[in-house]
This record gives C-alpha cells, sequence and structure tokens, in this order.
C-alpha cells in the first residue's frame, strides 16, 4: 500500500569541477521533473527515494545520496487524485534528495520521454515545480560549497 508522503530524486554528476543534473520528462504530462514518486508500506523516505531512482531511472541503490531540507506539501489530489488515506488527509509532504552518479547513462522507465544532462541554471527554467526548483537550487548549493571548500583546503595544504 502507499504511503501518505511523496519523494523527489535529483540526480547529478560532477566532472572538472563543473555539476550537472539530469531532469526528465514525463510521459503523461509532457512536462519536466527530478525523478518522483510515493512510498510503499513501511519504506522511510530515503529508502522511497532509493527505490524510485532504481525503478524510473535503473540508479542503484548503492550510490550516495544527500537529504535536502527542502520539503514541500502537496495537495493529496494533485498528486494521487483523490483521498486516498481518507478525509483527513489534505497534504502529502515530499521528501527531497540529490543523489550521485558515475555516469550519465539513464535507463528511462515508460513513466518518462526523455532526459536531459543540464546545468544548474538550465535545468532550473525548464523544471514545472517550484518544490523541484527550490530543492535542486539547495542542492546546487551545497554541491557548490563542497567544491570550493575542497579547492581552499587543497590551495592551504600546498
Amino acid at each position: 500500500m502507499r504511503a501518505p508522503y511523496q519523494v523527489l530524486v535529483l540526480p547529478y554528476i560532477i566532472t572538472d569541477n563543473s555539476i550537472e543534473y539530469a531532469i526528465f520528462k514525463r510521459s503523461d504530462f509532457g512536462y519536466w521533473q527530478g525523478l518522483a514518486g510515493g512510498g510503499e508500506e513501511d519504506e522511510t523516505p530515503i529508502e522511497s527515494a532509493k527505490r524510485e531512482a532504481f525503478e524510473e531511472a535503473g540508479i542503484t541503490k548503492d550510490y550516495p545520496y544527500i537529504e535536502l531540507d527542502s520539503m514541500s506539501s502537496l495537495p493529496v489530489e494533485d498528486v494521487v487524485g483523490n483521498f486516498l488515506w481518507g478525509e483527513d488527509i489534505y497534504v502529502l509532504k515530499e521528501f527531497s534528495f540529490g543523489v550521485k552518479v558515475p555516469t550519465k547513462d539513464i535507463s528511462l522507465s515508460k513513466e518518462h520521454l526523455n532526459y536531459k544532462w543540464l546545468c544548474f541554471e538550465e535545468a532550473v527554467t525548464l523544471l514545472k515545480w517550484d518544490s523541484n526548483k527550490t530543492a535542486l537550487w539547495e542542492l546546487n548549493k551545497r554541491l557548490l560549497n563542497r567544491i570550493n571548500n575542497k579547492q581552499k583546503f587543497a590551495k592551504e595544504n600546498t
């Protein structure tokens, strides 16, 4: 049974101090977003994120995930179409994650028509949902800070 929450996963790759993000074009509505889906039974949000990333893009569960602070509330009817969990649950929390992948090769499920690897500035302009834009902004800032801190540390120790 589906759990009353949603997850969002944003794959990224870092090469030569540049960061690219994968975004996905939905096959049913044609808009761009991150990988998204609901929890199942007794899964934790991170377990759901890893399962969804594997099911929708073939991303194995052992890649490093970053749990983001970005969290959204989504109307239950927009996510599942009805009051699946009864009349008392009006909104679902959406938990956001980044996942570092070693290659740009993605195995698309039927949920998506296409995917693109883009820099932050390009990706954020294509995303439909504000929750996706906010989570991508947070992930990008966190990764840039890590890169800058590593470069600073390397310079100080040479």
